[in-house]
């Protein structure tokens, strides 16, 4: 645990050059990782996490306090795409340009820009304990009563990924307005074991 309860950044870089370097999808299933296991059998593959712009942000990815684990708000990006179209993010209205499974769809995203960085940190998603609270901001149409649907994305996977350490307590709003134009940022907070 760092003195300051942040992790250096170039901590975190060389932790999931690591991570990643010695992790593909067969050395998941052999070292019986239930939830990455969990996720691939669901078609989903934890992307490395997206890269921070050093310099242009004040404020981190995640900070961790005690076992609690406290990450940003995460963007619905596509993985792969970091860059592209601005990290190849999923953007719109949710009621105008995009439709409510658009908004599900950008929420699932979220949550898995968040598995990555939860992987980042703990090195393990194994090592997260709990699924503690989730906030989901949804970008809609003014009076659009279906916000929760979009976030529900993010909730759902968390729940097919963890089980019952994946529900969680929530709140889902909408507003007229998120950063880049994204439909849906959602930001946790995990409990996680000590190393």
């Amino acid at each position: 645990m760092y003195a300051s309860g942040f992790m250096p950044l170039g901590a975190l870089t060389r932790r999931s050059r690591r991570v990643r370097a010695n992790t593909n999808k067969m050395d998941i299933l052999k070292r019986r990782v239930h939830v990455e296991a969990k996720l691939l059998s669901l078609g989903v593959e934890i992307p490395p996490p997206m890269p921070w712009k050093k310099g242009t942000s004040k404020y981190i990815s995640a900070v961790r306090s005690g076992n609690l684990l406290f990450l940003a708000g995460h963007l619905p990006y596509k993985p792969g795409k970091y860059w592209d179209n601005e990290y190849g993010l999923i953007k719109g209205t949710v009621g105008e340009s995009l439709n409510t499974q658009d908004g599900y769809d950008a929420g699932r995203q979220c949550a898995i820009a968040l598995l990555s960085t939860l992987k980042a940190h703990t090195g393990d998603l194994d090592k997260v304990s709990r699924i503690v609270k989730v906030f989901g901001v949804v970008n809609c149409i003014p009076g659009f009563p279906d916000a929760p649907k979009a976030v529900n994305g993010a909730s759902d996977l968390l729940m097919e990924a963890f089980g019952e350490k994946g529900i969680h307590a929530r709140t889902a709003i909408g507003t007229n307005a998120l950063p880049f134009n994204v439909a849906v940022e959602v930001e946790l907070i995990a409990e996680v074991k000590d190393d």
